[in-house]
């Protein structure tokens, strides 16, 4: 199948517009959730490039206005979250375009949840039922238009808001947070510089490991998690190599995504490890979780070996478990992920107070192996 025909609509999870060039569908998207005056919210980084620019001319010419919310961290945080939902309320806005990567996305969905609630940010932590607090009627309606192949935040039900003060990374959940249409269309991608490729494509690759991985049961996200892997086989070295091969760009969107539907599953390790080591130093998320998984991989080893050796063998990699080792690393050679986190630049002087924070976090729960303050300090000495 050439790039030219990669294209299609799914609704699963939600409804996905996939395919080049697909941006044009962006005002029709929009109207097809009752916006007439959406905001466009993406990051400080993106807000000046052409690909913005042009999402802000298709709203214009469709009549729907041309506003843009662009005062977005890396690492989004409850004070962006703020003045988001203040521009949506002063522009009189009815809807959002969470319009990026992670941050731009997770950003937007949380505008368009907060707007209606009357509580802070923090009370629909996904703990328990929190989310059940929420007040569904004023929850604006969501378009999300992804501009990495990464975090599949476009079809997630979350997003991760850094506390300012505690610089603690905290999960925001409901229901809601899943955008009513997606566009996902592989020539906003091109321009994505090649640490960014390798980086967001690592964490797809590290949601469905960790999704296929985790011990609770759901074998449909196992399935797709599995074939998320092979996507990120096949098509990130071409992406990276290549930034303008669409076709490699188009199935790179799609194991995002599966990655992110994947990991309803749950997910482990790797990223207790990268959501505290982000917070506390500000490293990229999917290239932190590239960092972190031969040192989880071996940690997990135990639990997870036949498992592992049914994934390889799946994915055309001999040797099963140390195959499977084996490729991780080569792969990470090949992508230029650094070593461990001493090459990440990091020093191992604040191990205690990250390894309390990586059993706290919610996805140290997925681990195949359970996670406790000495395995973990010993599992974070053995990252550097």
């Amino acid at each position: 199948m050439s790039s030219a025909n990669i294209t299609a609509n799914w609704s699963y999870p939600t409804s996905v517009k996939l395919g080049r060039g697909r941006i044009k569908e962006l005002a029709d998207a929009c109207k097809s959730l009752g916006m007439k005056k959406p905001l466009l919210v993406t990051d400080r980084g993106l807000a000046s490039m052409a690909i913005t620019k042009n999402a802000l001319d298709i709203l214009e010419d469709a009549g729907l206005g041309r506003a843009i919310f662009a005062d977005v961290d890396p690492n989004p945080n409850e004070k962006n979250l703020e003045a988001g939902i203040k521009a949506f309320r002063d522009g009189g806005h009815d809807g959002v375009v969470a319009f990026g990567g992670g941050s731009g996305l997770d950003l937007g969905k949380c505008v368009a949840f907060m707007v209606g609630q009357t509580r802070p940010v923090w009370d629909f932590e996904d703990i328990g039922d929190w989310w059940t607090r929420a007040s569904v009627e004023g929850i604006a309606p969501i378009v999300a238009v992804p501009t990495t192949a990464g975090t599949g935040s476009e079809v997630g039900r979350a997003s991760v808001i850094t506390n300012s003060v505690t610089h603690v990374k905290k999960i925001i959940f409901h229901p809601k947070f899943l955008p009513g249409v997606v566009i996902a269309d592989p020539e906003l991608t091109v321009g994505m510089p090649k640490i960014i490729t390798a980086g967001t494509g690592m964490d797809a690759f590290a949601h469905c490991l960790e999704a296929y991985s985790s011990p609770f049961y759901h074998p449909m996200s196992a399935g797709i998690a599995l074939e998320g892997m092979r996507l990120v086989k096949e098509f990130l070295p071409r992406a990276y190599r290549e930034g303008t091969d669409l076709e490699a760009r188009a199935n790179m969107m799609s194991a995002a995504a599966m990655g992110a539907v994947a990991f309803q599953k749950g997910l482990g390790a790797i990223h207790a490890l990268s959501h505290p080591i982000g917070a506390v130093y500000n490293t990229h998320h999917g290239m932190t979780n590239a960092v972190v998984m031969p040192a989880v991989l071996r940690f997990n080893r135990s639990a997870i070996e036949e498992k592992i050796a049914r994934a390889a063998a799946y994915l055309g990699i001999s040797g099963g478990f140390e195959g499977f080792y084996d490729y991780v690393l080569k792969l990470r050679s090949e992508l230029n992920v650094p070593d461990n986190l001493t090459a990440m630049g990091i020093t191992p002087d604040r191990i205690d107070e990250l390894a309390a924070m990586a059993i706290e976090d919610p996805s140290a729960g997925g681990n195949p192996v359970a996670m406790t303050l000495e395995n973990t300090k010993t599992l974070f000495r053995d990252c550097f």
